[in-house]
C-alpha cells in the first residue's frame, strides 16, 4: 500500500469520466492521477493514501503516452469543462466506448464485448449553448468558466468547444458592462448584478441568441447592451433579461424579459423547424444530435399505425423528428415553456397527431396507463439520473413493445435496462454517440423488446 507522500514511478493505464489517469502501485494498490494519459509512465507524489485506493500529483513525465496530443487552450486544465483536450480524440473515442460496454457488463449484468460508438466530426466548436459565469476580477467583471471542482471563474473569452464568434459577443458584453460600472454577482453577499451570459444559436438556421442572468428585475442602459452585442454578431435575433435572485447555485431563474427581437430562436434539426427558448432542453451538439435521434428511431422502428410515447420530451424533439412514422404521438414534459415550445413546433411542421402533457414524467406515464393508454413504443431520454421506481411501474403497466432508451449516464442507462430486463425486456441493441467531445459525458442508445411479444 502506497503512503501519503511517497514518490513512485507509475504507468497509466485508464482514465476516469472525471478526467484522473488510473495506475497500480506495488501489490495493485489503485492510484487517481489528474492531467495523465493511458500510456503515460510518471513520477507521482501520493496526496493522500486511503485503504484501497489514493489520490497523486504527476511530478514528471518520465515517458510520454503516444495518444498525448499538444494543445493550445490558455486555460486548460484549470477550466472544468474540457478533461481530455491532451488526449488523442480516436483514443478519447475508444475511451469512452468501453466505460459503456463496462457499465452495461458491471452495473447491468448485459454480456456485451463490444459496440459501435459514433461521433459527428470535428471535437471543436461543436457546442451550440454556453454560460459564461460572472466575476469581479482586480475589479473588473469577466466572464469565464468555473475551475474544476469550484466556483472561482477562469476568465476566459474564447472557448475552442465554442463557435468563434462566442468570442465576440463575450467581449463586447464585457466591455459594454465595465464602461456602464454594472458590477458581477458576489455569491458570498449576494450583491452585484449579472450572474452569467448566456448564448444559444441554430447552427441549422444561424439564428443567435443573448440572454443575460441578472441579480436584479431589470439592467440599466438595457438598449446599450442590445446595441454592444448586435454589434458583435449580426445573426442576433434575441436579446432576453433572466431574472435569478435565488441565494442558489441555480443558474437560470423563472422569469425571462425580452429586450429585443424575438423570445426564441429557431433551428433546424433532422429536416424541421424547432422554437428554442432560453429555458428549453436542446441538445448542445447540432449534427451530434441529428446522429443520435436518426439513431433512436432507426431502432423504434415504427410501421405507420403505432402511438409513441415519448417521455422527457423536452422542446419535442426525438418525438417530432419521428412523428410521420406513427399514428399517434403523446410527449411528456415537467417544463412549461418546453412543452410550449413543443406543441407549437408541432404546428409549425404541419404535425397534427401529437400532443403534449406538462407533468412529471413518472406521473404523466401512470396517469396515462391507468386511462388505458397503450403505447406500442416508448421514447425515454431522462436526466443523469435515471428513469425512477414511477417510470418502471408505469412501463409495467403499459408493457409496449419496445423500448428505445437515450441516455447521458451509462451508469444509469446499464441500471434502467437492468429493471427493465425483470420486466420481460430483452436488450437488443446498444451503441455510444459522442455528443460532447473533450468532456466525460458520451451518450447511449438502447432498443429493448418485450421477449414474449416477438416470440
Amino acid at each position: 500500500m502506497a503512503k501519503k507522500n511517497d514518490i513512485l514511478t507509475l504507468e497509466i493505464t485508464d482514465i476516469t469520466p472525471e478526467g484522473a489517469g488510473v495506475g497500480k502501485a506495488d501489490g495493485g494498490y489503485v492510484l487517481f492521477v489528474p492531467g495523465t494519459a493511458p500510456g503515460d509512465v510518471i513520477e507521482a507524489h501520493v496526496l493522500k493514501a486511503e485503504k484501497s485506493y489514493g489520490y497523486a500529483k504527476a511530478e514528471k513525465i518520465i515517458s510520454p503516452s503516444p495518444f498525448r496530443v499538444a494543445q493550445s487552450c490558455p486555460v486548460f486544465p484549470r477550466c472544468g469543462g474540457c478533461l481530455y483536450r491532451h488526449i488523442d480524440y480516436k483514443k478519447e473515442l475508444d475511451i469512452k466506448k468501453n466505460w459503456v460496454i463496462q457499465n452495461f457488463r458491471r452495473i447491468g449484468g448485459f454480456d456485451i464485448n463490444d459496440i459501435a460508438i459514433f461521433s459527428s466530426g470535428s471535437p471543436d466548436g461543436y457546442r451550440n449553448k454556453a454560460q459564461y459565469p460572472a466575476e469581479a476580477v482586480g475589479g473588473k467583471l469577466r466572464f469565464g468558466f468555473y475551475s474544476t471542482h469550484s466556483h472561482r471563474v477562469a476568465p476566459c473569452r474564447a472557448c475552442a468547444l465554442q463557435p468563434p464568434f462566442y468570442a465576440d459577443i463575450v467581449g463586447a458584453a464585457e466591455d459594454f458592462l465595465n464602461e456602464n460600472h454594472i458590477e458581477a454577482y458576489n455569491e458570498e453577499d449576494g450583491t452585484g448584478t449579472v450572474r452569467h451570459l448566456y448564448i444559444r444559436h441554430g447552427a441549422g438556421s444561424g439564428e443567435v441568441m443573448v440572454s443575460l442572468i441578472i441579480n436584479a428585475d431589470g439592467l440599466p442602459h438595457a438598449d446599450g447592451f442590445v446595441a454592444a452585442v448586435r454589434g458583435a454578431c449580426a445573426g442576433i435575433v434575441s436579446v432576453s433579461l433572466i431574472v435569478n435572485k435565488k441565494r442558489s447555485n441555480e443558474i437560470l431563474g423563472d422569469k425571462c424579459v425580452t429586450v429585443y427581437g424575438k423570445d426564441h430562436i429557431t433551428d433546424v434539426l433532422c429536416g424541421m423547424k424547432f422554437d428554442i427558448s432560453p429555458l428549453s432542453f436542446y441538445q448542445v451538439n447540432h449534427d451530434g444530435a441529428e446522429l443520435l435521434y436518426g439513431l433512436a428511431k432507426e431502432q423504434a422502428a415504427l410501421s405507420g399505425g403505432e402511438t409513441l410515447l415519448d417521455l422527457y420530451c423536452g422542446a419535442g424533439t426525438i418525438g417530432l423528428s419521428m412523428a410521420n412514422d406513427a399514428w399517434r404521438l403523446i410527449g411528456v414534459e415537467i417544463i412549461p415553456a418546453a412543452v410550449d415550445n413543443a406543441k407549437e413546433n408541432a404546428r409549425n411542421n404541419g404535425i397534427t397527431n401529437a400532443e403534449f402533457i406538462c407533468a412529471d414524467a413518472g406521473e404523466a406515464a401512470k396517469k396515462l396507463a391507468d386511462e388505458g393508454v397503450t403505447p406500442d413504443v416508448i421514447v425515454l431520454d431522462p436526466p443523469r439520473k435515471g428513469c425512477g421506481a414511477d417510470v418502471y411501474a408505469a412501463v409495467e403497466k403499459m408493457m409496449p413493445t419496445r423500448l428505445v432508451m437515450v441516455s447521458c449516464n451509462s451508469a444509469t442507462g446499464a441500471r434502467d435496462a437492468a429493471e427493465f430486463g425483470r420486466l420481460g425486456y430483452k436488450l437488443e441493441y446498444l451503441a455510444a454517440v459522442d455528443l460532447f467531445p473533450r468532456t466525460g459525458h458520451v451518450e447511449t442508445v438502447a432498443r429493448l423488446s418485450r421477449s414474449d411479444i416477438n416470440s
